[in-house]
């Protein structure tokens, strides 16, 4: 172990970790060598990092009960009480800690024993202190995003009473469809296929499957089918051997691997060459990675696949863009999100919440945050919005960097793009034909309640934008009294705001 007290400044942790939240990651190292564990705690000490250790079994099992630890390196092998049964100790204690085991003899047996159990990593000894620095640097990550999760779920429980609401805002039928079927498949490892428009939240989507899963405390691990070339996209995915083209100086693990236990998201999936696509449905049917330029299996993995497309899948296999096997492979759950153009009564929702999302992001504690009015709602909702909501995101950012504070933000504070300034919205006709198809399956009470209340949201919108927000004006040309304008908008999330114009 004396290669561990060797750290040069060149191999420190290579994830920069800051330097408050090494203080406070609690590390544990079980192991009955003594030589060994106290020349890893002195060298993660010296890091930062605080460090306990542990050389019997039935000392760690006991301290795990009354006390939390964020990482635990246990030896695999303890003389008293095994590695394997302190693991199941650990995590019956907390699902939380990361658990990575150590062990002298890495048989392929043992370490997938540990990490069927739970384990998130194995380290095979001897390890060096640049092993066993990027190994700890990883896991801290994990637990620092881990620890930014939990506090965003509490606070935005705290504030809505309900963590969907930050990533999940919508009341929309087709949206919320879309959401509870993501549910309802998460806690399985069923393969799902995403399909939407650029910008509609297919990542957040996966994002909810991953976390609501089984393999929570694993990575989540993404990529962009279509940001990468061919070559270099095997490369990513299987990983390589060390001279398996022009740069390859070392081996590399693919991004396979490292999701393993995890989750694989594969974004933009009709963009993956065929070749590609063949070499995935390998792994996909019997879980062996073959790296680039091997000729072996590096090991088999478990991985679970959620892809996503902004092309309709069926029109992708038949064009041959997508192999029809491994789209049966993928497609165990599909799940299909509206644009937000059908989703007209969630942008008030959205756009309320991207506008203090975003206040508070770039502007000074206190300062009072602006306020959309109707008629500024009335034009966000008659906009065709290409880029769904990823484009009404950066208009709102826009909005909150140059808004006043308490500013009562009019349509002409919204920012116009070129990609639609002659665009003129649906007419009520074609709206209601779409409505009425949608829902030709409804019990009739139901069907005519669901369109008169669509019929009256997208009338009053249409009325107000008109009437330029003069909710007077509106009330004339609807030729009805102000009361009844303003119970009706009421009703359906529309109610007048305080905005100064001419009654």
């Amino acid at each position: 172990m004396t290669s561990l007290m060797e750290v040069s400044e060149a191999t420190r942790d290579p994830l920069a970790i800051p330097a408050e939240v090494k203080a406070s990651i609690r590390i544990l190292i079980i192991d009955d060598e003594r030589t060994l564990r106290e020349s890893c705690a002195s060298v993660l000490q010296a890091d930062g990092y605080n460090v306990t250790t542990i050389g019997r079994g039935e000392e760690a099992l006991e301290t795990v009960r009354r006390r939390k630890f964020d990482v635990v390196l246990v030896d695999l092998y303890m003389s008293q009480v095994s590695g394997l049964d302190i693991l199941k100790g650990i995590l019956a204690e907390s699902k939380d800690t990361i658990v990575v085991v150590m062990t002298g003899n890495p048989s392929v047996t043992s370490s997938i024993e540990a990490l069927r159990i739970g384990a998130w990593d194995y380290l095979p000894k001897p390890f060096s202190a640049t092993h066993l620095h990027v190994l700890i640097g990883r896991a801290s990550h994990a637990v620092m995003v881990s620890r930014e999760t939990r506090e965003l779920r509490l606070q935005l429980q705290q504030q809505h009473g309900n963590s969907d609401k930050f990533a999940l805002i919508g009341i929309a039928p087709g949206f919320r469809k879309a959401v509870e079927l993501a549910r309802k498949v998460a806690p399985t490892d069923a393969s799902v296929l995403i399909s939407g428009e650029s910008g509609t939240g297919k990542e957040v989507i996966a994002q909810l499957i991953h976390q609501s899963s089984r393999r929570a405390t694993k990575s989540l691990v993404a990529i962009n089918c279509a940001a990468l070339p061919e070559q270099l996209l095997e490369s990513e995915m299987f990983g390589h051997r060390k001279g398996a083209f022009t740069g390859a100086d070392r081996d590399k693990p693919g991004l396979l691997e490292t999701a393993n236990g995890g989750t694989l998201f594969l974004d933009e999936l009709t963009e993956m060459s065929l070749p590609l696509q063949a070499k995935l449905l390998r792994v996909i049917q019997d879980g062996v990675v073959r790296r680039v330029g091997s000729e072996q299996a590096e090991g088999v993995v478990d991985v679970r696949f959620i892809s996503a497309t902004n092309r309709e899948p069926l029109e992708a296999v038949e064009q041959g863009a997508l192999r029809n096997d491994l789209y049966y492979r993928l497609r165990v759950v599909p799940i299909k999100l509206p644009p937000l153009r059908q989703r007209q009564e969630d942008i008030p929702l959205l756009a309320a919440h991207f506008l203090t999302f975003y206040w508070q992001r770039h502007r000074q504690v206190g300062e009072r945050i602006p306020r959309l009015t109707e008629s500024a709602i009335a034009f966000l909702r008659s906009r065709p919005w290409r880029g769904n909501v990823r484009e009404l995101q950066n208009v709102i950012e826009h909005v909150a960097v140059l808004a006043e504070p308490e500013q009562l933000i009019q349509p002409n504070d919204i920012p116009l793009y070129e990609d639609s300034p002659d665009w003129t919205p649906p007419e009520p006709a074609a709206v209601a034909a779409t409505s009425f198809a949608a829902g030709i399956d409804e019990a009739f009470h139901l069907a005519k309640d669901r369109l008169i209340g669509q019929f009256e949201r997208e009338y009053l919108t249409r009325l107000v934008t008109r009437a330029g927000g003069n909710m007077s004006k509106a009330a004339r040309l609807a030729g009805i009294d102000r009361t009844t304008l303003y119970r009706l908008m009421d009703k359906h999330g529309l109610a007048k705001a305080d905005n100064g114009e001419p009654e």
